[in-house]
């Protein structure tokens, strides 16, 4: 009897992790079902770029092998946020159902967030500048903050005091635990938390302390929030010295969309614009959040700064949001449009866009997270200006016009290609293996697939580690 020929075992696939900041909020939890829901199979990517043709093969780590985690200051389990969700029409009916195993791991994964809500924060500097920021993200404030509820974990049940620094310990350590407990072959962290005021005095906020644990933690840094995050300027040297790519700011999802397709369209028919206002109707987090004018100034920024860049000037009028709670995860935006034609010629354009923005937002969440980490495996560090195609207010000196940062975003596709050189090209081992977007990867180059960093600026403006 002939002995059954020896078949070694293949490796497992590679598996990568997406941090979520504001983990169980509507868009962090549309993002989780709808990745388990096109992953099975049962719902098409629709709204997906990175799943269309133009990033087949730019080796994008598969749907599949997605795990999610995050930091949250609220406690709802994701199963029943998920079912609240379909009961106001955001996801399908019966899909949280389908997918309840897959809520049930992340919500596993997601620890206690801060400072809480009710903290109070000292003056305090928000970070030396100098070796201990340099020091992979290492921001020691004098600045302390006292908890009046759960911090994250460990945290006292109630009135710990903790410097910024402590926090972003606390941060990090629940970052490399995640990717530690899950041999990960990297992570990244995004943003998707409500939208902060802009910070003031010398303490860095929250959604900064996240950023600087990301980079303690060794990982990309994703901020889809108007929110500073890690455009601080404490934070500056610690980006820079990181040597990781990092995109932001503030999501695309709507309004601001339309009209940087618009801006252009009056630009380059040489229309005269003479005002452009706007109306925002929102509900749930997001329409109680920005009903702080302070935290709706944050958002309305990018929202008339893409005017500006892509009319030449900016136009008289304003961008207003009111908080309407009936609408739930539903908004309606309204733009009025007066320009000048041929011989003074005055005309109107108006336009109502009526939307889900967690749905809108989601598949751009995956789409960031998954292009993130492959620029990470390609050795790229630093602002990811071409993924300024997804953000209101993106990090670089890109251009304002979605279609300019369209072919900006084909660019970066190319560089992540196999055959387009580089740490991780046609001789670094990476061949993936197809589906959801180029497939898994095989070369896994320490925890986070990193190459030894070395290398200088590439013509593209971000830095590539040779």
């Amino acid at each position: 009897m002939s002995a059954e020929p020896f078949l070694p075992t293949p490796p497992p696939a590679a598996r990568f992790g997406v941090w979520l900041i504001g983990a169980r909020g509507s868009v962090a939890t549309t993002a989780i079902t709808g990745c388990a829901a096109v992953a099975a199979g049962l719902h098409p990517p629709t709204g997906m770029v990175t799943e269309t043709a133009d990033f087949a093969d730019c080796g994008l780590p598969p749907l599949s092998s997605l795990v999610f985690g995050g930091h949250d200051t609220v406690d709802c389990p994701l199963p029943k946020r998920a079912e609240h969700l379909a009961a106001g029409g955001v996801l399908p009916h019966g899909l949280p159902t389908a997918v309840h195993a897959e809520l049930l791991a992340a919500d596993r994964e997601i620890r206690p967030g801060g400072p809480p809500p009710g903290a109070t924060t000292g003056p305090g500097s928000a970070g030396d500048g100098g070796a201990g920021a340099a020091g992979a993200a290492g921001v020691e404030g004098s600045g302390s903050v006292r908890s009046q509820g759960a911090g994250s974990a460990g945290a006292e049940a109630a009135g710990p005091v903790r410097t910024q620094d402590d926090w972003i310990e606390v941060f990090a350590a629940d970052i490399r635990d995640f990717v530690r407990r899950n041999d990960l072959a990297g992570a990244v962290v995004v943003n998707v938390a409500s939208t902060e005021p802009a910070p003031a005095g010398g303490a860095l906020p929250p959604s900064s302390l996240y950023a600087a644990a990301a980079l303690r933690a060794d990982c990309p840094y994703v901020n889809f929030t108007p929110s500073a995050g890690l455009h601080h300027p404490a934070l500056a040297e610690a980006a820079e010295a990181a040597g990781l790519p990092h995109a932001g700011r503030d999501g695309k999802t709507g309004q601001t969309l339309l009209r940087s397709v618009l801006g252009p369209m009056f630009r380059q028919r040489a229309l005269a614009v003479r005002a452009w206002s706007g109306t925002n109707l929102l509900g749930g987090g997001d329409g109680a959040a920005l009903a702080d004018p302070a935290a709706a100034a944050a958002k309305n920024g990018g929202k008339e700064r893409v005017l500006a860049d892509t009319l030449g000037a900016a136009p008289e009028g304003e961008v207003h949001i009111d908080d309407v709670p009936s609408l739930g995860d539903w908004k309606t935006a309204w733009d009025h449009v007066a320009f000048d034609g041929f011989l003074g010629s005055r005309m109107i354009l108006q336009t109502v866009w009526q939307g889900c923005d967690s749905a809108l937002a989601a598949p751009l969440v995956l789409d960031l997270a998954r292009l993130t980490l492959r620029a990470r495996q390609k050795g790229i560090t630093g602002p990811l200006r071409e993924l300024g195609f997804y953000f209101k207010d993106p990090v670089g000196d890109g251009p304002a016009a979605l279609a300019e940062q369209y072919a900006d975003l084909l660019t970066l596709a190319a560089r992540l290609r196999d055959d387009a050189g580089g740490p991780d090209g046609p001789d670094g081992g990476d061949g993936g293996d197809g589906g959801g977007g180029g497939g898994g990867v095989r070369d896994r180059r320490g925890p986070h697939g990193r190459p030894d960093p070395q290398g200088g600026p590439d013509q593209h403006g971000s830095e590539v580690r040779r």
